[in-house]
């Protein structure tokens, strides 16, 4: 398990550094700048989550011995990585569609703060299963 949320992590990593330079160079010429420095925010936290994929990885390879532990870093790495998809993959949506077809706002709106939910309970169900895991490291 500790392997497949290393390279979500590292899949993420990739994918938030080929946007960041894209939106660098190429978007730059056709997004206004609100809709540049929303696309940024996408890039940003897809890349935190990308880099708290590998921390929940590592951390679970240290402690592979508690089944409680196990869970809540399986529970937490699966809500960052539907967190990554709705929020940063709405925002680079609403960014990008802006350009071509603006009423897709209206659909792809409310998914961010469905997105950033599900970062806010990977972190919360993280935070518990380091509460329960009483071995220290």
């Amino acid at each position: 398990m500790h392997r497949k949320i290393l390279l979500w992590g590292i899949s993420f990593a990739i994918i938030a550094v080929l946007l960041g330079a894209f939106g660098a160079h190429a978007l730059k010429l056709v997004l206004t700048p609100e809709k540049l420095v929303s696309y940024e925010t996408g890039v940003r936290y897809q890349l935190i989550h990308a880099l708290a994929l590998i921390a929940l990885s590592i951390y679970g390879q240290l402690n592979k011995s508690n089944d409680i532990l196990n869970k809540g870093i399986g529970w937490a790495a699966h809500f960052f990585i539907v967190g990554a998809f709705l929020f940063s993959g709405s925002i680079y949506g609403l960014a990008l569609l802006s350009v071509i077809h603006p009423s897709w706002a209206f659909i792809l709106g409310p998914v961010t703060p469905i997105g950033g939910l599900c970062f806010m309970l990977g972190w919360a169900i993280w935070a518990r299963a380091v509460w329960l895991n009483k071995v220290d490291m």
